[in-house]
C-alpha cells in the first residue's frame, strides 16, 4: 500500500531502460515513490499535472526539451521540484536549466545514494548541483555585466548564434537541422537554450530581436 507521506517522484527520460532502472531503484528506497514516467516534454507535463508529484527527474535530451519542459512545469498550480538528471554539463545547458527553474543539476554517472539525497535535498527546498557543473555557476554568478543587450547576445555559444539566425530567416527545426548537419532533437535544445539566454518567450520574439540587432536579414533566403 502506498505511503502517503512517501516523496513523489515522476522519471522523465527518453530511454526506456533509464527509466526502468531509475524506477526499480527508486522504489527500493523508503520514503520514495515513482508515481508515473514520462519519455517527452508533453508527456512530463501531463504527467505532472495529472499526479502531482513532489519532485520530477528530467533528462535535458529527451524529444521536446528537457529545459521546455521544466520551463513549462513552472506554470503549473503547484509545480514540481525538478530535478535534472543528464549526461551534460555544458554551459549551454547548465545555466538555461537553472534559469528555467531546475532545483538541482546532477550527471547520470552519480552515485545511487547520492541521487536518493539529492530527490530528499530538492524536495525539502533546497538545492543543489553537481560538483563537476558548479564551477560553471560560479564563474556565471562572477561574470561582470555589461549593456543587457550585448550581454545577451554575448551569452550566445557559435552554434546557438546560427541557430538564432536561422530563426530569424524564418527556418523550421527540420530546415535549421539540415543547414547545420544536426540532429532536430539537437536543434531544439538549441532553441531553448537560445530563448532562455535572451530571455523572450517564443521563437518570434527570439527572431525580432536577431533582426533588431543586425544578427541576420530576415528576407535573406
Amino acid at each position: 500500500m502506498p505511503d502517503p507521506a512517501a516523496i513523489k517522484v515522476v522519471v522523465a527520460d527518453d530511454h526506456p531502460v533509464v527509466r526502468e532502472g531509475l524506477r526499480s531503484f527508486l522504489a527500493s528506497r523508503p520514503g520514495l515513490d515513482v508515481v508515473g514516467e514520462a519519455a517527452d516534454a508533453d508527456g512530463l507535463v501531463a504527467a505532472a499535472e495529472e499526479l502531482q508529484p513532489d519532485v520530477v527527474l528530467v533528462d535535458l535530451m529527451m524529444p521536446g526539451g528537457g529545459i521546455e519542459a521544466i520551463h513549462r512545469l513552472q506554470s503549473l498550480d503547484a509545480p514540481p521540484r525538478a530535478l535534472v538528471l543528464t549526461s551534460f554539463a555544458g554551459d549551454d545547458q547548465v545555466i538555461p536549466a537553472l534559469r528555467a527553474g531546475a532545483a538541482g543539476y546532477l550527471l547520470k554517472d552519480v552515485d545511487p545514494v547520492d541521487l536518493e539525497a539529492a530527490i530528499r535535498t530538492v524536495h525539502a527546498g533546497g538545492a543543489l548541483l553537481d560538483p563537476s557543473v558548479a564551477a560553471r555557476v560560479i564563474d556565471e554568478v562572477r561574470a561582470p555585466t555589461g549593456p543587457p543587450d550585448d550581454d545577451r547576445l554575448g551569452r550566445l555559444t557559435p552554434r546557438e548564434r546560427e541557430v538564432l539566425a536561422a530563426l530569424a530567416r524564418g527556418r523550421s527545426n527540420r530546415e535549421i537541422a539540415a543547414e547545420l548537419f544536426v540532429s532536430e532533437k539537437t536543434v531544439k535544445t538549441h532553441v531553448s537554450s537560445v530563448l532562455s539566454k535572451l530571455r523572450v518567450n517564443d521563437r518570434t520574439q527570439a527572431a525580432l530581436y536577431a533582426v533588431r540587432h543586425g544578427l541576420a536579414d530576415p528576407q535573406e533566403s
